[in-house]
């Protein structure tokens, strides 16, 4: 499936929230805040790509244990909803993709909403219009005007950190835990889709896509390291959606290797990377369910910022060169490239090979 009629719709998104959202941010009235709120209900908002949903994971789960009784919704877009079978303290998903669902959220009394965006307005304005006593959101722009508590944005903080950050008005001040696990894969649907796709231990899962060319590495690269994974043993398996079958078949051409990509829904795809080695991986939302499961990752940064994305602890191994330029993504916008892409470029098999038997010896 190609990107392009996705990549249209997401810049239309950009200009339309950048036109409208801006006005309507500066029009609408800031709501009023009352001191004390009481609540049961509660709306998270999360718009764009998957990774920002995943690592918004910890927050829900935090705002779950001091709210045990709160009914959790959260309002997304189709092409990241299927994260929240992930978590299970997520009781309803919302999409802005379908007008009934848009009626439904529309038409309902929260007590707090929460918008996780962090530089679109239309997400704000949102909030500002469904029905809700406390509104918490980032400053960033004029945005901020649409909450009744709005919480500094710094793209020096781990995102997960950030989504964080946003609990802070209900009191709630905790550090991300970078060895806590995050996400959840139900028993029966590992087993389904490990016997479905018939797997052999030990294997290693490879998600090669990325959305734009600033942050592929290379398929001839990925088939060196598949190649090598092979050699000594360890079953090199591709993963991703329809748009990475391609991908996948010259990855694994000439390997013992199984392209997975575009079999499995999203639960799927996590379900296999949950018994997995370890994950290599683009600068990706996929990269972050093997993070949120506790596999070890060794991820591949060039555009992206990996102060803000890139996993830590002792599981993770990031590779990046050391190319002046980057990072130059910023607010999930990056230029287009006239050097090359050097960051990755640069980048060889065996600097990925390197921290991969590592993880694989420990």
């Amino acid at each position: 499936m190609s990107l392009i009629p996705a990549i249209n719709k997401i810049s239309f998104i950009k200009s339309f929230d950048a036109l409208i959202g801006t006005a309507l941010a500066n029009l609408l009235p800031v709501p009023v805040k009352r001191t004390k709120v009481s609540i049961t209900t509660a709306l998270f908002i999360r718009p764009g790509g998957i990774g920002d949903a995943l690592l918004l994971a910890p927050a829900i789960n935090v705002f779950r244990k001091h709210f045990p009784d709160v009914c959790i919704s959260v309002l997304a877009e189709k092409r990241n909803a299927g994260v929240f079978t992930l978590i299970p303290a997520v009781e309803r998903v919302y999409s802005y993709d379908f007008i009934k669902d848009v009626i439904d959220f529309h038409n309902t009394q929260y007590d707090i909403i929460i918008d996780t965006e962090q530089w679109h307005r239309l997400s704000a304005v949102c909030s500002r219009i469904i029905p809700s006593i406390m509104k918490i959101g980032f400053n960033t722009n004029n945005r901020e005007r649409m909450f009744t508590d709005s919480i500094l944005y710094r793209q020096t903080d781990y995102e997960a950190q950030s989504f964080l950050n946003l609990l802070k008005p209900l009191g709630i001040n905790e550090k991300f835990d970078y060895d806590t696990r995050f996400l959840h894969v139900p028993e029966p649907v590992k087993e389904q889709i490990y016997n479905k796709m018939g797997l052999k231990l030990p294997y290693v899962t490879i998600f090669p896509g990325a959305s734009i060319k600033e942050r592929r590495w290379g398929l001839s690269k990925f088939n060196s390291l598949a190649k090598h994974l092979s050699n000594i043993g360890i079953l090199p398996v591709i993963v991703g959606g329809k748009e990475d079958i391609y991908s996948g078949d010259i990855i694994v051409n000439g390997t013992l290797g199984i392209n997975l990509a575009g079999k499995t829904s999203l639960t799927g795809t996590a379900a296999i990377i949950s018994r997995s080695k370890l994950l290599i991986s683009s600068d990706s939302g996929v990269l972050h369910i093997a993070v949120g499961l506790g596999i070890p990752t060794v991820s591949l940064f060039g555009s992206g910022i990996a102060a803000k994305w890139a996993p830590r602890g002792d599981l993770h191994k990031v590779v990046h060169s050391n190319q002046s330029c980057a990072p130059c993504t910023v607010f999930g916008t990056t230029p287009r490239c006239d050097n090359g892409v050097k960051c990755l470029e640069d980048i060889n098999v065996q600097d990925v090979l390197i921290p991969v038997q590592v993880l694989l010896n420990m």
